[in-house]
């Protein structure tokens, strides 16, 4: 065993050892993307935070550590808990990297996620007196809160006046940053603009800047502008990615199956792999205009085609298959969902509870039920007591805690 692989199943194992003890959970091997999973669906914001300084206290990656910073103050932000999230953030100021340039700017821009942003020009300004240098790097972090904040005018005046101030010169990320403000406020012809102008500078146009303009383009309705984008920027050499095409791909959804078909056979002949996402549109597409049958073969051939279902994917299928009666078939995706911890909102699963309540799968309704129980917030219960009592599916406890779930399609 590499001793690089000997650091990450331990740290897997601290993390998990750590995480369960906080939560009370039972102990499995912990990743990135399963300390995730179990922050998004913890309602509780006490054990939120007991979660975070748990794991922060271990010897895991910067990249690690500030994406578990971030997913904690959306949490706490959405929660309303401000004053813990200042407490969490400041608390950093006696972190040793403080003097790091990088490090403050992951605070600049997680203050920013919880949409405070003067707490983030605040901790800009202060850059000086933690002694860390104030370059770029910090500044896009600034802007980055800024747009979080949806202070779109605010990144303009920033734009203007922070690199003349401090001695600097914007770079890609900047201009990309301030297109985005720009793209958000519903002025993409002014990212237009500024695309033109960041070619005349010699500026690179990230693939990142590209796409958000043109979903700006469509989702304002300007299509042949969009389209006449595409051209022009492609006809140059500039190489789109998955991103860049699923924005006209998701344009194509609410049109003609052929031509989204078509599309998606160009991003393959382009030599761009299209994703999970690309599939989601694909199923959308086919499930809005009726065809059901084409909607599982492509949901079937996820896998094989390298992508893994997603939530929406999930949620797409179980609505259509509910609508169109198919209700075996959902219980299945429904099941998928559960072991892929992609548990479905209760709005898209409720008609398929009632489907199979009344083609006599009573069961299988109970299934969902305790699923959601175990799954959804403590103040959700009240909403699937309703449902159990106005579907019949109420039970003594010994039945129903005695019935084992179903586990076949």
């Amino acid at each position: 065993m590499s001793s690089s692989f000997a650091l990450r199943h331990v740290r897997r194992l601290s993390i998990s050892a750590v995480t369960n003890a906080a939560v009370e959970s039972p102990p499995i091997s912990m990743t990135r993307a399963q300390f995730t999973s179990k922050l998004r669906s913890e309602h509780d914001p006490n054990k939120v935070l007991e979660m975070y300084e748990a794991v922060s206290k271990l010897d895991i990656s910067p990249l690690f550590a500030r994406h578990a910073q971030d997913l904690t103050v959306k949490r706490l932000a959405k929660a309303k808990r401000f004053d813990d999230i200042e407490k969490l953030i400041e608390s950093k100021k006696s972190d040793p990297k403080v003097n790091q340039e990088a490090f403050v700017s992951t605070l600049i821009r997680s203050y920013g996620l919880a949409g405070m942003f003067d707490h983030s020009m605040r901790m800009y300004e202060q850059l000086g007196d933690l002694g860390a240098p104030r370059s770029v790097v910090s500044f896009n972090a600034l802007l980055s809160a800024c747009n979080h904040s949806k202070l779109f005018d605010k990144v303009c005046l920033l734009f203007d006046e922070m690199p003349q101030r401090h001695g600097f010169l914007p770079d890609k990320v900047s201009y990309g940053l301030l297109v985005k403000a720009y793209c958000d406020d519903g002025k993409a012809e002014l990212g237009v603009e500024k695309l033109k102008e960041m070619e005349e500078k010699g500026i690179e146009v990230t693939v990142i800047t590209f796409t958000t303009i043109l979903h700006a383009l469509y989702k304002k309705g300007s299509v042949d502008e969009a389209e006449r984008l595409w051209s022009e920027m492609t006809g140059k050499g500039f190489v789109p990615d998955a991103g860049a095409y699923n924005v006209r791909v998701m344009n194509a959804q609410n049109g003609k199956v052929e031509d989204l078909v078509k599309m998606i056979e160009e991003m393959k002949e382009a030599g761009v792999k299209p994703d999970s996402i690309s599939y989601n549109y694909l199923i959308n597409c086919y499930c809005k205009n009726g065809m059901i049958d084409e909607a599982k073969k492509v949901y079937e051939g996820l896998e094989g085609n390298g992508c893994k279902p997603n939530g929406a994917t999930f949620g797409t299928m179980i609505h259509y298959l509910a609508k169109n009666e198919m209700f075996d078939y959902g219980y299945k995706v429904f099941k998928d969902s559960m072991r892929a911890n992609k548990m479905p909102d209760f709005c898209i699963l409720k008609p398929l509870v009632v489907g199979l309540v009344k083609s006599t799968s009573k069961k299988r309704a109970k299934e969902i039920i305790r699923s959601a129980k175990r799954n959804y917030p403590p103040s959700f219960m009240e909403t699937l007591k309703k449902v159990e009592e106005e579907l019949g599916l109420v039970s003594d406890n010994s039945v129903d805690v005695g019935e084992a779930p179903s586990e076949t399609c």
